[in-house]
């Protein structure tokens, strides 16, 4: 079971786990959309040199567009995990508080980097922000949705910058809910707030494998983490991909309509499985079960990987199936039930 417990996405594991599982696996254990965009690949001709500095540049002009930033505030990276790192071992940072329970990479980055890393309830972060050199909120967190208003984020941001901290938040799912991102509500004086805000392309666009995330920060912060990262920091696929989706407005508006019917669609079969839906985004639901345990191998072994927790053993998290997987799902929920 702990080899589950990190993230989701071990699909290898499983398959060594549970032998006997059918096939092919349905891979639940992330929040992936499972329609992904129908982006058109690189051209061979692409493929076959380094990008330009003017490709990446106008990807990360798509993206501040999407956004809603003005321009040199988005550095594409390699996913937003590689951001997560790449923050970590850029910053000056002795003292992390991160706001937990969340996902763990961040933690973990911070530690590596030799940073003291202290997890904190929501009750504690005004006073973290006094005494800490950062504060990480995931908004909407992973894994129970949950989403910390513009107004105490903003609060955060004061406190922090008033001592020279930093306010870092984690909007990897920040497309797949109805909370607005942070370029809302900290204007165009990046520098003031110390704000420093992470997007995942793959999660919302379906197309994880492509590895594709953005730091948004204030220019300077930008141009520091750009000498770090190098001169080809993304694919030339990644390019492709990104510059594509982000111009389409009407899939990204279809989507999120869709998403939200599907989500509203997987809480009605979990709760008729018995299950009691303890939050989401529109990408995941976060559903508890006293016997969380054993119906994360009743699934397994019937092919479907969910996500447990090594730190509340009722709970189990879903993403949304492809639509021809509904009623396998539907069956494996019910009979993991009996």
């Amino acid at each position: 079971m702990e080899t589950f417990t990190a993230h989701g996405g071990r699909l290898a594991q499983a398959r060594q786990s549970f032998p006997r599982a059918a096939e092919p696996w349905i891979d639940l254990s992330t929040g992936i959309n499972p329609a992904p965009y129908p982006a058109n690949p690189a051209t061979t001709g692409a493929r076959a040199r380094l990008p330009d500095p003017e490709e990446t540049s106008a990807l990360e002009t798509a993206a501040e567009r999407a956004f809603g930033l003005g321009p040199d505030t988005v550095l594409a990276t390699p996913g937003a995990e590689a951001a997560i790192r790449l923050l970590a071992s850029c910053l000056s940072v002795r003292q992390v508080a991160i706001l937990e329970p969340t996902y763990g990479g961040h933690g973990a980055a911070w530690r590596a980097a030799g940073a003291s890393v202290i997890g904190i309830e929501h009750r504690g972060l005004r006073d973290a922000a006094d005494r800490c050199d950062a504060v990480i909120v995931v908004n909407p967190n992973n894994p129970d949705g949950a989403i910390l208003p513009g107004e105490a984020l903003a609060d955060l941001a004061g406190r922090l910058a008033a001592r020279g901290g930093w306010l870092i938040v984690d909007e990897a799912f920040i497309e797949a809910s109805t909370a607005p991102g942070v370029a809302s509500w900290v204007g165009p004086d990046w520098a003031a707030q110390r704000v420093i805000a992470l997007r995942s392309f793959g999660k919302i666009y379906g197309l994880p494998g492509l590895r594709l995330g953005f730091v948004t920060a204030h220019r300077d912060v930008i141009a520091r983490l750009r000498l770090r990262l190098g001169e080809w920091p993304v694919s030339a696929d990644a390019i492709a991909a990104g510059r594509q989706a982000y111009a389409d407005e009407r899939w990204m508006d279809d989507t999120r309509q869709r998403l939200a019917r599907e989500a509203g669609r997987l809480d009605a079969l979990l709760v008729r499985s018995g299950m009691e839906i303890v939050g989401g985004t529109s990408l995941f639901r976060l559903a508890a079960a006293d016997d969380a345990r054993s119906r994360f191998v009743r699934l397994a072994e019937a092919g479907i990987l969910t996500r447990p927790f090594d730190y509340e053993p009722r709970w189990l998290r879903f993403g949304l199936p492809p639509d021809e997987h509904w009623p396998r799902l539907e069956t494996a929920l019910m009979e993991s039930a009996s």
